[in-house]
C-alpha cells in the first residue's frame, strides 16, 4: 500500500517544481502588490487613466499584430518604443511630479522614519475663532473665500504668487479680503502659525476625475491644494454659502461651524504632540533645564 502511494507521488509529481520561497521573497511580493495597487488607484483618479487606456488599446493592437505575423507593423512598433517611452513621460510628467510630492510629504516619510523631528505649527485660539466666524459670515452672505491653513510642509512655492502679507488672523481682516471688488479677494490666502503670509495665491486644480461636474474652479483648487501637500483648505462658496474643506485629496461639503472648530482644534493638538523621537528627547531636555 505504502509502495503504491510512494510510486503514485513519484509518477505524477515527478515534473513539478517547487521553488524555495522565503521570507525575503513573501515581504517582496507584498511590497509590489502594495505598490502595484497604490499605483493603479493614482492612475484611476488623474486624467492619465484616460492616457493608460490609450496605452493599453495601442498594446492590444500590437499584440493582435504580433499574432497575425504583421511584420510592418511590428517593424514601426520595434523602432518607434524608445520613442513611445520619452513620449509617455513627458505627458505623464504633472501625474508623475505629485506622486513624487506625495512620496515626499513628511506626514509620509514620518509614518517609516519614527525618528523625523517635526516642524511645530501651533496656532491660538484667538485664530481658530477668526476663521471659523468669518467663514460661516461670509457664507452667510454668499462670498467665496479659499483659506489654505499650513501644517507641516511648507508652501513657500505657491506663497510666491500671491501678494505677501505678514498680519495676525482675524475674522475682520478675513472678511476684508474677500470682500467683492477688493483688490485682495481673488485667489487664495495662506495661514502659518497666527499669520496671514499671503493672498491672491495661485492654487493646483485637481484631476480628481471623481469630483462632482457642479464644484467650481475654487473647490477644485482647494481639493488640488489639498492633494499636493499636507494643508487643511476651507472653501466658503460663492453660489451657495456652504463652507466645505479639503484635506488629503478628500472635499467635506457643507460642514458646520461646529465640525470646523473641532477640525481646527485637533490640528492645533495634533501639530503640538507631532514630534519624532528626537523632538521628544530634546523637549525633555529643555523641561529639565
Amino acid at each position: 500500500m505504502e509502495q503504491g502511494i510512494a510510486q503514485f507521488f513519484e509518477r505524477y509529481l515527478r515534473g513539478l517544481y517547487f521553488p524555495d520561497v522565503s521570507f525575503t521573497d513573501i515581504l517582496e511580493i507584498l511590497i509590489i502588490t502594495f505598490l502595484v495597487y497604490q499605483i493603479m488607484v493614482w492612475i484611476k483618479n488623474t486624467k492619465a487613466w484616460m492616457l493608460m487606456r490609450g496605452l493599453m488599446i495601442l498594446g492590444g493592437f500590437i499584440l493582435v499584430a504580433a499574432l497575425l505575423q504583421m511584420h510592418t507593423i511590428l517593424f514601426l512598433a520595434r523602432y518607434v518604443a524608445t520613442v513611445l517611452a520619452t513620449a509617455v513621460i513627458v505627458v505623464f510628467q504633472p501625474e508623475l511630479r505629485r506622486g513624487l510630492e506625495k512620496i515626499g510629504q513628511r506626514s509620509v516619510i514620518g509614518s517609516v522614519m519614527p525618528f523625523e523631528v517635526r516642524e511645530k505649527t501651533r496656532f491660538s485660539s484667538d485664530t481658530i475663532d477668526g476663521i471659523v466666524r468669518a467663514s460661516f459670515d461670509m457664507g452667510r452672505v454668499k462670498t467665496g473665500a479659499l483659506i489654505v491653513v499650513e501644517r507641516n510642509i511648507q508652501l513657500s512655492e505657491y506663497e510666491s504668487t500671491g501678494i505677501k502679507l505678514d498680519c495676525l488672523v482675524s475674522s475682520q481682516v478675513l472678511i476684508n479680503i474677500f470682500e467683492h471688488n477688493t483688490p485682495l479677494h481673488d485667489g487664495a490666502i495662506i495661514v502659518r502659525n497666527d499669520r496671514i503670509v499671503a493672498a491672491t495665491c495661485y492654487l493646483p486644480l485637481s484631476d480628481n476625475m471623481e469630483l462632482s461636474k457642479d464644484l467650481g474652479t475654487r473647490h477644485r483648487a482647494a481639493v488640488g491644494m489639498s492633494e499636493v501637500s499636507d494643508a487643511l483648505v476651507i472653501v466658503v462658496s460663492e453660489e451657495t454659502g456652504y463652507v466645505s474643506i479639503a484635506e488629503g485629496g478628500k472635499l467635506r461639503r457643507n460642514i458646520g461651524e461646529k465640525e470646523l472648530r473641532e477640525k481646527l482644534e485637533e490640528m492645533q493638538n495634533r501639530s503640538q504632540g507631532a514630534k519624532g523621537f528626537f523632538g521628544k528627547w530634546k523637549g525633555r531636555l529643555e523641561n529639565e533645564r
